[in-house]
């Protein structure tokens, strides 16, 4: 019998642990992640959500590049922050309505496809998908839908490619159900770690006033294998905090300046 469990240990000391995937980071590590692209710079023409501030952020190797994502009427999915363009529900029109506006760097709106087009050309960079709330479920559904089909059109639905993030409670939840192996990461910061966890999603990506305000949740998404992220700090004495929080990541308009402070604290930057 001990032969017999000595030969089965050895076995098991020869079979090599199986790898994490990219949105697994140890306490000691953190992943900067450029709020709306690395737009915060003259390259990028400071224009958020440009394709040039995703190129910016994939050439600056920070860990990830957020951007956000809205559903015109005839269902063509644009990366654009707010719900309306010039006062137009985004939602309520189709995009050739939309096709003459122009960011701050004199680029278009880019379509979802164009921006994963550019994606594409950095495996390195995790795409962090922020999926904006819609009118209904019944919407937010299609939206859904619409997602997965260009991930999989682009070669993109990977979960060491891309991360989603929401407001939208359903649209996480959806989500969660569809895209199990993803992190999915709820926005609103009003539940604890073991309520999201026990409706299926698997983060949480609050402001950093929530963790600042409960100091303890994200050691509790860390127990409960939830990935954790804090957004949007700027300020050195905010990130600072953030830091000792000890989140996975953290979404800053300002990446250089965290990666400052990441060295100053000696924690080791994620890329």
């Amino acid at each position: 019998m001990i032969k017999l469990l000595m030969t089965l240990l050895c076995v098991m000391m020869m079979i090599p642990a199986a790898a994490g995937p990219k949105n697994r980071i140890s306490r000691n590590k953190m992943g900067i992640v450029a709020h709306r692209g690395f737009w915060n710079c003259e390259e990028a023409g400071y224009a958020r959500n440009s394709l040039a501030a995703l190129r910016c952020a994939q050439e600056a190797g920070f860990w990830g590049s957020e951007f956000d994502v809205n559903m015109t009427a005839d269902d063509t999915l644009i990366v654009f922050h707010d719900g309306k363009i010039d006062g137009k529900l985004i939602e309520d029109y189709p995009f050739a309505e939309f096709k003459s506006h122009r960011l701050e760097n004199g680029e278009p709106i880019p379509t979802l496809d164009q921006y994963l087009e550019q994606g594409k050309l950095y495996p390195e960079t995790m795409l962090v998908y922020e999926l904006k709330p819609h009118s209904s479920p019944e919407v937010e559904d299609r939206f859904v839908r619409l997602t997965i089909e260009s991930l999989e059109k682009h070669g993109l639905l990977d979960p060491k490619r891309v991360m989603f993030i929401s407001f939208s409670f359903h649209i996480c939840q959806r989500l969660g159900e569809l895209l199990p192996d993803f992190s999915v990461q709820y926005l609103e910061g009003n539940m604890n770690p073991k309520e999201v966890k026990a409706v299926g999603i698997n983060g949480i990506d609050y402001h950093f006033s929530v963790f600042d305000k409960h100091l303890l949740w994200s050691k509790e998404a860390r127990k409960l294998r939830m990935t954790t992220n804090a957004w949007t700090v700027n300020k050195d004495e905010d990130i600072r905090r953030v830091i000792q929080h000890k989140v996975m990541y953290i979404t800053t308009d300002n990446p250089l300046q965290v990666r400052e402070l990441l060295k100053e604290a000696k924690v080791r930057e994620v890329r």
